[in-house]
């Protein structure tokens, strides 16, 4: 199956409480590699600011691991990051910065974010610092900690939003541009 399809017999995750403590928490101060070149989370989160938080994107021709797809909210990833390169003018017209983040190298950032010509920075977390800074949730796969997948909607220096659990993740950037504009209307 190609990193772009989600098979139609996904699990669907549930939410397990590991974000309740997110909703008006204070953005750290951490900066991390990118795509676009250092990563200031305290400036995204400054003014109005997106951040979707993803286990790990895929490679087409690379098969996805055995038992990936069987794990709640695992697969998805790249629908979810073209779905926010896709929604980004409207999320930008709504005043919206975006970022997408994961435990990946910065090598696996920018791959993604050159084949699928990303126009916002793709962050490469790979020491997990903002789980330790911000407490975002992870789980454990084949011998590595990944970021259970989870948006927030940062602004004026705290969380404002949390998306989590996301499901599917691919209609997650339209969930994000339908609360930004219900909040404005």
């Amino acid at each position: 199956m190609s990193v772009y399809q989600l098979p139609h017999d996904l699990p669907v995750p549930h939410d397990d409480g590991a974000c309740e403590h997110l909703r008006g928490a204070a953005v750290p101060a951490v900066v991390l590699a990118s795509s676009q070149g250092p990563f200031d989370l305290a400036a995204h989160a400054a003014q109005l600011g997106v951040l979707y938080v993803y286990p790990r994107t895929g490679r087409p021709g690379v098969p996805s691991p055995d038992r990936w797809d069987a794990i709640p909210g695992a697969r998805g990833c790249t629908p979810q990051s073209c779905a926010f390169r896709d929604h980004a003018s409207e999320l930008a017209e709504l005043g919206a910065a975006v970022a997408g983040l994961s435990a990946q190298t910065l090598d696996d950032q920018i791959e993604l974010a050159e084949r699928e010509r990303m126009p916002f920075p793709v962050v490469a977390d790979p020491e997990l610092r903002l789980r330790d800074s911000l407490g975002l949730p992870t789980f454990e796969f084949d011998g590595v900690t990944l970021y259970k997948r989870v948006t927030l909607v940062l602004e004026e220096g705290g969380v404002t939003k949390v998306f989590y659990p996301v499901f599917p993740p691919d209609r997650n950037a339209a969930e994000v541009v339908s609360w930004l504009r219900g909040r404005s209307a």
